[in-house]
């Protein structure tokens, strides 16, 4: 793959993002000034992301080709099915279009691969039709030099039938790290029905251009070029718009014939 420049990755972060708001005490008010920097002039974000009692609102918020994601099971990965199938009832009677799950992590890390597959399982049949992400929260399954659990979990959410592998939260001190992405791009690389399908989403951590831009270099390594798009690939990282927005406003303003 070519380097892209600075402002052809801004690009492609803005195209591939998910601004999001999840604040405890968001309100529809929140959520409009959410959607309308979704639509800003330099181009639409791929999703807004929300909690689930927000979905309804933004959907009436947006035009039809930005998406409305919104979470389940939420921050914590718990083991109730009946609370992430709840939330997630919640988000397809919201007209929303993608579900953000939480892996149940802490269960994986005692052994109990069932509960993690129950929840899993049950929320992709309650989401039929729409995007599935499922959130690892890579930081506290495994450190740089031990990867075995991401791996582990990658692999039990493919089973279950995820579209995006996620890496994090991003309501833990430990976000997203190329040595998560790798594990989970492996994952989806070694799996002959995910490898054309799956994407990944980093998330958390990432506030500028440079930090994405091993990631699209990864996904590239991994799945090819072809997967540098909205479907294959996503950035949950709200605080990284400041830093596209200032890249192509600069771009925008360059002399013509320069390069950025």
């Amino acid at each position: 793959m070519t380097t892209m420049t600075p402002t052809e990755a801004a690009r492609l972060s803005l195209a591939c993002l998910d601004l999001t708001s999840l604040n405890d005490a968001d309100t529809e008010a929140d959520i409009a000034r959410l959607c309308e920097r979704a639509q800003a002039p330099l181009g639409p974000v791929a999703a807004v992301c929300v909690w689930p009692r927000l979905a309804a609102f933004a959907r009436s918020q947006l035009p039809a080709h930005i998406g409305v994601a919104a979470v389940a099971n939420f921050p914590d990965g718990s083991t109730d099915v009946e609370r992430a199938v709840r939330d997630t009832d919640e988000i397809v009677q919201a007209g929303a279009q993608e579900v953000d799950v939480v892996l149940p992590w802490r269960a994986l890390q005692a052994g109990d691969e069932a509960a993690v597959a129950a929840v899993l399982r049950s929320v992709r049949r309650a989401c039929e039709g729409l995007t599935l992400k499922v959130i690892l929260e890579s930081g506290e399954l495994g450190a740089s030099s031990d990867t075995t659990l991401i791996t582990r979990a990658s692999r039990l959410a493919l089973a279950e039938g995820a579209d995006f592998l996620k890496t994090s939260t991003g309501k833990t001190t430990r976000h997203a790290s190329l040595s998560a992405a790798e594990a989970m791009l492996t994952a989806i690389a070694s799996d002959a029905l995910a490898r054309e399908r799956v994407g990944l989403k980093p998330s958390g951590g990432l506030r500028t251009v440079a930090d994405v831009q091993p990631y699209l270099a990864l996904v590239t390594q991994h799945l090819g070029s072809g997967a540098l798009n909205p479907k294959r690939f996503r950035i949950g990282a709200s605080s990284l718009y400041a830093d596209i927005e200032a890249i192509l406003a600069s771009a925008s303003s360059a002399p013509t014939g320069s390069t950025y």
